[in-house]
């Protein structure tokens, strides 16, 4: 490899203990301080007291939770998925825990968030408090990752806090925090999926800057003690840059994600994508020219390695229990109503071509033992998998949900979802202080905090421009991040969706935000007046959305309200 003279230049600088600028700013983010972890610790106990208060309350299965907290009940004790009767509900709350029937049933999402629901469950017992708490702790756990993965992108332990704070206090992930239901998970793991990858963007630019030979000036200096030639290839160093442990992290937190809910297969291939581009900057930076083509070969397919196959073993991991007890799901499934699609109806008045003699393969063979028992258990998860595509992509074409929305507005909230309501309470009873001709009300309701999504909606157009015009990375993986989680939807509308889908958009708007904030307060500390200006501004903002979040509060939690204060806080005739 030939060294350009600007990069002997800067190489020379390193032989001397001066790193290049782009070197020295990728270790100063690489280290770690006990000083940047304690703020964080501090927020990550704020979220999860919250979180945690009261979070037996409502006393029923709400919404969803009606199938995750049974399911994840069944796989704790059982392996997999049982079916229940319809009177389960009430009977589970009085404590009767047998109100399971021997049959599986049929489960649309993988089984990783359902096993988190069941460590909770496992601790504390199958009720409210139990089946929810996974979702609080995974909630704050979410806190705690943004304010590590804020800090490391921009340097400052103050914006690392202030993204945690926003995450923090915002309506939606308050509430999914404390229910039963996947969102929550789905995003904690994708976010420590792209924290791994934007700690490999570190790890590879130090790792670089040590390979740098320390004799620049001797042309025949070995370049690579690690390369079986003795010195770098056009494309750079390779075998010393085969071992990315973030990225091989990374790989199992994705695998965890799309384990979670299969949306993640879409940021996965995004990241996978700019952990490409990435790669090729870094070659560049250190002299490498083509670097974009070279680096798909020499970072792109062991990053495929890390990232795609890593994911795909732990993804087929987390399927163990169906698989130990994959003899019962071929008897129960392989012949369903989705096994038997043949073509798809042209309208909701059509019913699907069906055959009615289709069956799993698996099904009709004897069953085999030691490793082909192992391949023929997996063959019956990949059947199992098309019915659930089928049930995903055709079966709910033509349901429809009065809470379901529009993605187009789900930054802007546009119709929020009720997971729990009690209507007609009347005056004096349970402490309704409403007039003798009025009634109180209690519900939750899934609503993000609505100036923080404004506002995060904005700060996603400014993070696309500086992404395009300064070239800033950082803009890059709000904007990826945040368009890899909900362009998807766009093109799956047909089915009822809904806006607690967007908490995995979430925390890519909150990084976006707090790096405008940053942008606003600007780097130099010198107290001037625009750093006075910026700094009012930004610490305004924060303000009015723990203020907002204190408005919206009871209808987060279920405390009761008179009817006219709960239409204070009903902004919208859309939200009702």
């Amino acid at each position: 490899m030939t060294w350009p003279s600007a990069t002997l230049e800067r190489v020379r600088e390193r032989a001397r203990g001066v790193p290049p600028p782009a070197v020295a700013r990728a270790l100063s983010g690489w280290s770690t301080r006990a000083g940047g972890w304690l703020p964080a610790l501090a927020v990550f106990a704020l979220a999860l007291g919250l979180r945690l208060w009261h979070l037996g309350t409502p006393r029923e299965f709400s919404f969803d939770e009606t199938y995750y907290a049974k399911h994840a009940w069944s796989l704790l004790n059982h392996g997999y998925v049982r079916d229940f009767p319809d009177d389960a509900d009430q009977r589970i709350l009085d404590g009767d825990l047998e109100a399971w029937s021997e049959d599986p049933e049929l489960v649309v999402h993988p089984e990783v968030g359902k096993w988190m629901i069941a460590i909770g469950i496992r601790l504390f017992g199958m009720d409210p408090f139990g089946w929810r708490f996974s979702a609080a702790l995974a909630g704050a756990l979410l806190v705690l990752v943004m304010c590590r993965l804020v800090r490391r992108m921009t340097g400052s332990t103050l914006l690392g806090c202030v993204a945690g704070v926003l995450l923090t206090f915002d309506g939606m992930h308050f509430v999914l925090s404390r229910l039963a239901l996947l969102d929550i998970f789905l995003a904690l793991f994708l976010m420590c999926g792209v924290a791994c990858v934007v700690n490999d963007r570190f790890w590879l630019r130090a790792r670089l800057a040590r390979l740098v030979p320390e004799r620049p000036d001797d042309p025949d200096a070995p370049l690579d003690p690690l390369d079986g030639s003795g010195r770098f290839g056009p494309a750079g160093p390779v075998r010393a840059l085969l071992w990315r442990p973030w990225l091989l992290a990374g790989g199992v937190m994705w695998g965890l994600a799309v384990g979670t809910k299969w949306t993640a297969l879409y940021p996965l291939a995004v990241f996978g994508i700019l952990v490409w581009v990435w790669s090729a900057g870094a070659r560049r930076m250190f002299g490498v020219r083509r670097s974009l083509l070279r680096a798909a070969v020499v970072d792109g397919v062991p990053a495929f390695g890390y990232l795609v196959l890593v994911a795909a073993v732990t993804y087929v991991i987390s399927w163990t229990g169906w698989l130990v007890n994959a003899d019962v799901e071929e008897e129960a499934f392989s012949s369903t109503q989705y096994t038997q699609f043949t073509t798809p109806a042209t309208s909701c008045d059509d019913q699907p071509g069906r055959d009615p003699d289709a069956r799993w393969p698996t099904a009709t063979e004897p069953d085999a033992s030691g490793l082909g028992e192992v391949v023929q258990s997996l063959r019956s998860l990949w059947y199992y998998h098309q019915d659930v595509y089928v049930f995903h992509t055709q079966y709910l074409n033509c349901a429809d949900h009065p809470y379901q929305s529009d993605p187009r507005g789900w930054l802007v909230l546009n119709r929020p979802v009720g997971v729990h309501a009690e209507n007609g309470i009347e005056p004096g009873d349970r402490g309704c202080r409403a007039a003798a001709d009025s009634t109180c009300l209690t519900q939750v309701l899934i609503l993000g905090t609505p100036v923080l999504w404004w506002a995060g909606a904005a700060a996603l157009l400014v993070a696309a421009l500086m992404w395009v015009g300064a070239r800033d990375w950082r803009y890059g993986v709000a904007v990826a991040g945040a368009l890899s989680t909900w362009l998807p939807w766009w093109f799956n509308d047909e089915r009822p969706i809904f806006l607690f889908y967007a908490m995995a958009i979430l925390p890519f708007t909150i990084i976006a935000l707090s790096l405008a904030l940053g942008q606003l307060i600007g780097r130099d500390r010198t107290p001037t007046a625009r750093r006075t200006v910026g700094v009012v501004l930004a610490g305004t903002l924060v303000v009015l959305v723990i203020l907002n979040f204190a408005w919206f509060y009871p209808i987060f939690t279920g405390e009761m309200l008179t009817r006219s204060e709960w239409l204070d806080r009903i902004w919208f005739d859309r939200w009702i």
